[in-house]
């Protein structure tokens, strides 16, 4: 697909600016009614999705050329899905997010590029990772742990930790966690260490489709060569990549991926996991987006589009639809639910209309101040309902948490689920 290939959405798009909100039926009040954070922050309609597609239309039609308004508007956006939920639900079935990807694929095509971006890219090519870190730290985390290497020996799971947690010293606590707890369940698992990679995710996002097909084929090559059948991440980013754009691009088959929480989840039911200590805490749980609404299995669709009377649009054969409906929501919840003492509040904004954290998309390399503006709208959600700490089951979302709450001197704690589970083991 290409950026002309959604004219048609451009042209229908109605600027109704449902895009920007919560939809109507889900708004419980006006200070949590936004949807979109991009918007929300530059409080100007070209960045909302009804403007991506106004600018998209008039940068086709040679209406404007390049300048750097409108790098602005298609980078300082987190991708997270939102709008693309509201529209669908509201009945308007366009494709807003995968228009503006392919706005920053045609823009890193025409050499229309962010120098923060830029860096990141070339630290990833060097690197294989995201964080501008040398690839002989990868394993570093895995240091005193006894875990098997999929490389040399075979294991029944392999677990990926994902650039965040294999660099972010203060997160890579969570992947170790995760591993003994997986150890203390009897679990087979192993990793790769420093042979492992990037996912591929992010540089889809940033518009770099050459570096994502690159990991992708690399990645689906490793698992083939190791025999893996089940993935295991702890990452919604490397959960998302693997389980939909992986998918979506022809790349993974015979693998399952799962998300921790799943796998968890899974272990819990089997009685493999049992809790013998209360974790006496009031918490909230936030959705992150790549383990909420942009995680629904992709189904290929392959039919056209008619026009009943010239006017009704409708596909034949039907065209399965990704409202962000069929996420991963109740898994987590009940994962919470069952540890002794945790008890869960909602915030006003939960699963597929949940309010992203704010470091996707590019957003915390090239605009800080706009990530941290968009975790700190969450932490006020989380703060309202009383509770004493927000929980979530992403690293990114967990770090860009942990900035805003660092810079803005607040008392809310930040935990991803391992935490909790390993508090009550």
């Amino acid at each position: 697909m290409s950026l002309s290939d959604y004219i048609v959405n451009m042209k229908r798009c109605i600027r109704c600016s449902y895009c920007k909100w919560t939809i109507l039926s889900q708004i419980k009040s006006w200070r949590f009614a936004r949807g979109c954070p991009s918007e929300g922050f530059t409080k100007f309609h070209s960045y909302s999705a009804g403007g991506k597609m106004a600018v998209s239309l008039a940068l086709l039609e040679g209406r404007f050329n390049y300048n750097d308004r409108l790098l602005d508007i298609a980078y300082k956006c987190q991708l997270c899905g939102a709008c693309d939920v509201a529209c669908k639900v509201c009945r308007y079935l366009m494709e807003p997010l995968e228009t503006m990807r392919e706005l920053r694929t045609k823009l890193v095509e025409d050499g229309q590029l962010l120098p923060e971006h830029m860096l990141t890219i070339e630290g990833l090519r060097a690197e294989d990772n995201m964080m501008l870190k040398q690839k002989k730290e990868r394993g570093k985390y895995l240091e005193d742990s006894n875990v098997k290497n999929v490389t040399n020996e075979k294991a029944e799971v392999l677990f990926h930790a994902g650039c965040r947690l294999s660099f972010d010293e203060e997160l890579s606590t969570t992947a170790r966690k995760a591993l003994n707890i997986l150890k203390k369940a009897n679990v087979d698992v192993g990793v790769m260490g420093k042979d492992e990679t990037c996912c591929g995710g992010r540089a889809y996002d940033l518009g770099y489709r050459g570096e994502f097909t690159k990991y992708a084929e690399h990645n689906t090559e490793a698992w083939r060569n190791a025999g893996i059948k089940t993935v295991v991440t702890c990452c919604s980013d490397c959960y998302y990549t693997f389980k939909v754009l992986y998918a979506k691009h022809g790349f993974i088959k015979n693998v399952e991926v799962l998300h921790i929480t799943e796998y968890l989840k899974r272990l819990i039911d089997k009685g493999k996991i049992i809790f013998t200590k209360k974790v006496p805490m009031k918490i909230t749980y936030h959705d992150p987006c790549h383990l909420g609404r942009l995680a629904e299995d992709y189904v290929p669709w392959n039919g056209e589009e008619k026009k009943i009377k010239g006017q009704i649009v409708t596909y034949e054969p039907k065209k399965p639809i990704r409202r962000g409906a069929k996420g991963i929501y109740e898994t987590p919840r009940d994962l919470l639910k069952s540890i002794p003492g945790i008890q869960l509040v909602e915030m006003e904004r939960i699963k597929e209309y949940a309010w992203c954290c704010g470091a996707s998309g590019g957003v915390k390399e090239a605009y800080p101040e706009f990530a941290l503006w968009t975790a700190n709208e969450r932490i006020e959600e989380a703060e309202s309902t009383g509770a004493e700490a927000l929980v979530t089951a992403c690293p990114w979302c967990e770090r860009n948490f942990l900035d805003a709450v660092n810079s803005d001197g607040k008392n809310m704690r930040i935990y991803d689920i391992v935490d909790l589970v390993d508090q009550a083991m």
